[in-house]
């Protein structure tokens, strides 16, 4: 049976996530201090240093905590047989789930310059992608599974970020429909 955390803990936690969040909207990562993440949170900072050894210690537990949440929300897919659908209702999922919370991944693509956002959208994708292609027994091409992988999530991610980084210029559902065109019948 798994120890359930303290309510205080997850308390401090989720201050320190949204803190670190709010810094970045306006500082790149590299330029915001243990001291600053502290002041913004309104926590001293040995509170800090009792959950974390650092700010780059703050910043992976963040981010996998953001990726299980994504992870969560991609097992909704797991009922679609056909390949191209699976494709766009994963897209679907990432953009329902990347709009659920803009704001924080547009502070990450604004401070890193897309290299945190871009690591969180493929290591997610890949886990569900790789565990569906297992279980389905799909790839039968002569393409590696992961560079078939790849191939498709770099195009997905940077179509993502576009999306980000539009400001509105797209809608989710213009996303959706110039996926369906993009994506062939058959996929291997």
């Amino acid at each position: 049976m798994e120890k359930k955390k303290d309510l205080r803990i997850i308390k401090t936690q989720n201050l320190l996530y949204a803190s670190l969040i709010k810094l970045m909207k306006d500082k790149s990562f590299e330029e915001i201090k243990v001291a600053d993440i502290c002041n913004e949170a309104y926590i001293n900072r040995s509170t800090f240093y009792s959950h974390y050894n650092d700010k780059y210690e703050l910043l992976v537990d963040f981010i996998n905590e953001l990726k299980n949440n994504l992870l969560s929300s991609l097992e909704k897919n797991e009922h679609i047989v056909n390949t191209k659908d699976y494709y766009i209702e994963m897209i679907h999922l990432l953009l329902e789930h990347i709009e659920s919370k803009k704001d924080i991944y547009s502070s990450i693509l604004k401070s890193n310059r897309s290299s945190i956002l871009i690591d969180i959208i493929i290591e997610v994708a890949v886990k569900d992608i790789n565990k569906r292609i297992e279980i389905n027994n799909i790839h039968k091409g002569n393409v590696p599974t992961d560079i078939l992988v790849k191939f498709y999530l770099g195009a997905v991610t940077s179509i993502i970020i576009e999306w980000l980084e539009s400001k509105n210029k797209y809608t989710k559902k213009d996303i959706l429909n110039y996926l369906d065109e993009l994506i062939p019948e058959i996929l291997v």
